[in-house]
């Protein structure tokens, strides 16, 4: 162990029982999927229906919700503020915050789509607050979810006051960073709701700060336990799935209101309704079958080496959020920029029908991106000298100038042309379908592009029952080769599509999350490849080495950054490298270096 890393572990462990948070709900394996990596390899629509049975969880929760009446009167107090002039802020890190990232682009949307003078009012009312800022939609800001300052002062920056609501959404109920958005908003005389996803008494036994929260009355709560996530840890999945329909049902009710509905309070039962419908549909056996071809297709391709460009519009912003989360969970090269020589070329990239990137970012988050801009003098203000350096290090390199870097416009296809052992995947909604019928239609000119490149061609439709049908009609005639998924969703009067977005963000991530089971990133049902690139996710691969190598948990830990130093050089330079848990287990297991450690972690795999 060189004195450095032995110097992390120390600073580490002397802070970790604020972090150590194995006892948690969403950090325990979930009994369904125990044995998902055997039956993955095994049977791959036998895994993803697993993976859609924790699913029920979610159903089963946002019934409970639904049923405690609480959404009127959420919905009335957001309705109030807008109306006297205050604003709404989403604040996440991670998961939560491309979720707050998403739940203001499906508001402002719907607002940009039935233009009046209502809808100028009420579009630019709502705000995310992400941790790291609209940079981090594309891979996670190292540190940044692990300071309470560093939220207070990015809601703050937005000027936050007392006519706003703010909803301060975390899948664990002890995030640093959206804490500390909670606390700015109590601060200003804001109403402020606290969403979370573990029970109050473990949360209040294990940590402090999230104890404070729970005690604090100014501040709602409003929690949302579903029990442990498909794969250990994993909370972009069931925790931030439930928090998407919960909120996604109080800004239908909202928009309800102010457009003069009747019905707003018919919301939540409907809701109800079409997302258990919507449930039991990606359950049926055709289902499962369509969704394991384009699983089997997109492993074979990530096995080989290959890459894969997804190509989405309207729902854009639910691919992206699944494309870049698999880079942190399954340790992927995150996105790469335009003009990268260096870094390790992306497994996946999304593109947009916009002519330049700066257009196509604005159309995905349905405003100009809001990136992190401090000054120097900032980041003095806001961390001891020791970390003065590294944040600013960091900022420099999270601006928008860094953002626009990633071209997700037509501006960017070129950048990544597709050869035989590729793939291209359209997503599109009903709403859209003639962007695949029509013959100038962007998701028909790239899919065709796609195959005449000698590429694999997928598609991702949702819509209504008829109208699967009849595209399932044409693809079939159009191109017999196309792995396309067809996803049936109820019919529906609600104005925000929320039950089509909550079962498409299920579909994805059951899509991506069983590709990476078949590709050995996960041991039964723990993600053994994840990235720790904050405090909680260092805990919790320590946690892992020590479930795999007997080791107590100091001892796991000095491992953990001693393996971490070594593939460090690699991870800043976005370039691939191996997983620190599996070369960790590899060490220990064998008595080897890192370098052999590593090897022979790619010779069990290969």
């Amino acid at each position: 162990m060189s004195q450095t890393s032995d110097q992390r572990s120390a600073e580490f462990l002397k802070i970790a029982d604020q972090f150590k948070l194995g006892t948690l709900t969403t950090e325990s394996s979930h009994p369904v999927t125990a044995r998902l990596s055997e039956v993955a390899r095994q049977d791959v629509p036998a895994a993803l229906k697993l993976l859609f049975d924790v699913d029920a969880d979610v159903v089963r929760k946002y019934r409970e919700f639904a049923e405690s009446g609480r959404a009127s009167a959420i919905a009335q107090t957001v309705l109030t503020a807008l109306q006297n002039g205050g604003n709404l802020y989403f604040t996440g890190c991670g998961s939560t915050g491309r979720l707050s990232i998403q739940l203001a682009s499906i508001w402002r949307d719907y607002w940009q789509r039935h233009p009046s003078a209502r809808a100028a009012e009420m579009e630019p009312r709502a705000f995310p607050v992400m941790a790291g800022g609209d940079f981090a939609l594309i891979k996670s800001v190292e540190g940044f979810e692990d300071f309470t300052d560093f939220g207070k002062k990015q809601l703050g920056d937005l000027g936050v006051n007392r006519r706003d609501v703010v909803f301060a959404i975390t899948e664990g109920g002890e995030t640093s960073f959206v804490i500390g958005t909670a606390w700015k908003g109590v601060e200003v005389g804001a109403k402020v709701y606290f969403i979370y996803n573990n029970p109050d008494e473990i949360l209040s036994a294990h940590v402090q700060r999230s104890r404070e929260v729970l005690q604090e009355a100014r501040i709602e709560k409003i929690n949302l336990t579903t029990g442990p996530m498909g794969i250990t840890g994993s909370t972009r999945m069931q925790a931030t799935s439930i928090e998407l329909a919960v909120m996604v049902t109080i800004l239908e009710m909202v928009v309800r209101h102010l457009a003069g509905d009747a019905d707003a309070g018919a919301v939540p039962q409907a809701f109800l309704e079409q997302l258990t419908a919507l449930h039991a549909a990606l359950t049926a056996p055709a289902q499962l079958e369509e969704l394991a071809r384009l699983t089997t297709m997109e492993e074979a391709v990530y096995r080989a080496g290959r890459k894969n460009n997804y190509f989405a519009d309207r729902v854009g912003i639910d691919m992206l959020t699944d494309t870049t989360e698999r880079s942190p969970t399954y340790c992927t090269p995150p996105f790469r920029k335009f003009d990268d020589v260096s870094a390790t070329e992306s497994w996946a990239f999304l593109y947009v029908p916009y002519a330049d990137s700066e257009t196509a970012w604005e159309r995905l988050c349905k405003r100009r991106p809001t990136c992190v801009e401090w000054t120097p003098d900032d980041v003095r203000d806001l961390v001891p000298e020791d970390k003065y350096a590294r944040t600013i290090e960091i900022i420099r390199k999270i601006g928008y100038r860094e953002l626009m870097r990633f071209r997700i416009g037509r501006d960017g296809i070129a950048n990544r042309p597709l050869g035989t052992g590729d793939s291209a995947v359209g997503l599109l909604i009903e709403a859209e379908r003639e962007s695949l019928l029509a013959p100038q239609g962007f998701h028909r000119i790239q899919l065709e592009a796609a195959a005449q490149s000698g590429a694999q061609t997928g598609l991702i439709y949702a819509g209504s029952a008829a109208s699967c049908r009849e595209m399932k009609e044409f693809v079939a005639q159009w191109n017999p080769a196309c792995v396309a998924v067809f996803l049936p969703v109820p019919e529906t009067r609600l104005r925000l599509d929320g039950v089509l977005r909550v079962g498409l963000k299920m579909l994805l991530n059951s899509l991506s999350t069983c590709t990476m089971v078949r590709l050995g990133r996960v041991m039964g049902n723990y993600m053994i490849w994840v990235v720790p690139s904050n405090l909680k996710l260092i805990d919790r691969a320590t946690r892992y080495i020590q479930k795999l190598t007997g080791l107590d948990y100091v001892a796991a830990n000095r491992l953990l950054f001693e393996v971490f130093e070594y593939v460090e050089p690699r991870m800043k330079a976005d370039q691939a490298y191996p997983p620190v848990v599996g070369v960790s287990v590899m060490r220990h297991r064998h008595h080897l270096s890192n370098e052999a450690a590593e090897k022979r972690l790619q010779e069990e795999m290969s």
